[in-house]
């Protein structure tokens, strides 16, 4: 579990006390008006256990304070908008992500981003893309979708090329060296980058292995017009909108830009892993 999701966990556990506390009653008091195990009283305050809306709303009026219901609702709504199941988001496979996803960038004017192990979406070709996609299904154990999943990521891609949108992507050189699919479709996949360099609206930087850095690799990210950074993980996705969050991930990404190739210095990086390819 992200640490994230659990401090907002404990924290709607310190606000669940505070109720119970100020309705003075006991947590054994609390679990027999609500006909629960004592035990499940401890785990939601403690952050141990996550509540549902079911649960919140027996709190509140278990507490003798029902009008503080719909408080404790939104700040569960706003626990799950910030961190969600990977599992859950591909539960009826990867193709509804995908749409979202290409909603989501198109209400977007400038994106900034940074990837450290792998060519982002908006960058890859179908073949790389199916491989990943493949990959991503068998070790979630969702339905494969494919090929709608395929499609679904080659429209966002349209975005590239409408006017007013600026797209600043950062990788790793790390990311060109990984191979999630066979040598051929990689190899497409690197000629796939550097016809991108030097695109009106995008901005294409690596970090060769080697270059000084002012922190280390990390996980990658994106930002949304300074207002959404999103986060994937394994298992989760953040979605943090807190503007210290935003600001944090904003001077990371001015940090690694800085170490980054541009131009003919970032053509020569990809030349060199197409070369490391071709001979392997």
């Amino acid at each position: 579990m992200s640490t994230d999701y659990q401090r907002a966990r404990e924290a709607l556990g310190v606000r669940l006390r505070t109720l119970r506390t100020g309705g003075g009653l006991t947590g054994r008091q609390l679990a027999e008006r609500c006909h629960w195990p004592h035990s499940k009283v401890s785990k939601l305050e403690n952050g141990r256990q996550t509540a549902t809306p079911e649960v919140l709303d027996e709190w509140a009026r278990g507490c003798g304070v029902p009008e503080e219901a719909e408080d404790l609702q939104r700040r569960l709504r706003g626990l799950e908008a910030h961190v969600q199941s990977r599992r859950r988001q591909l539960s009826a496979g990867h193709g509804p992500i995908q749409e979202q996803s290409v909603v989501e960038y198109r209400g977007t004017q400038t994106i900034r981003a940074y990837e450290a192990t792998v060519i982002p979406g908006l960058f890859q070709t179908p073949d790389y893309a199916r491989a990943l996609l493949i990959h991503n299904a068998e070790i979630h154990q969702t339905p494969r979708d494919t090929e709608a999943a395929v499609r679904a990521r080659m429209r966002r891609q349209q975005e590239l090329y409408e006017p007013g949108k600026r797209h600043r992507i950062i990788l790793w050189e790390g990311a060109l060296h990984a191979r999630p699919c066979a040598p051929e479709t990689l190899a497409a996949q690197l000629d796939r980058l550097a016809g991108l360099i030097g695109l009106d609206r995008v901005s294409l930087g690596i970090i060769p292995l080697g270059a000084p850095m002012a922190l280390t690799p990390k996980h990658g990210f994106w930002i949304f017009d300074e207002r959404l950074v999103r986060v994937e993980t394994i298992s989760t996705e953040l979605r943090l909108d807190d503007p210290a969050d935003v600001a944090l991930y904003g001077r990371t990404w001015d940090r690694l830009n800085n170490a980054a190739a541009y131009g003919p210095d970032a053509h020569r990086v990809l030349t060199r892993a197409r070369r490391l390819l071709a001979s392997a």
